[in-house]
């Protein structure tokens, strides 16, 4: 797998996010917290994916 536990943890949160951009999508919330969930999710998941060796 990795080494770096702090990789993992960043792309587990990531996904952790992008699921609530889905339920929130679904429950019809706002548009501007949904965006800012999935931007959220977008940059935890390029800092884990940046920090794997």
């Amino acid at each position: 797998m990795t080494n770096s536990y702090s990789a993992a943890l960043l792309i587990l949160l990531g996904l952790f996010l992008a699921g609530g951009v889905i339920s929130f999508a679904k429950q019809n919330m706002s548009k501007g917290i949904v965006t800012l969930l999935g931007l959220c999710s977008v940059m935890a998941l390029a800092a884990g994916v940046m920090r794997w060796k």
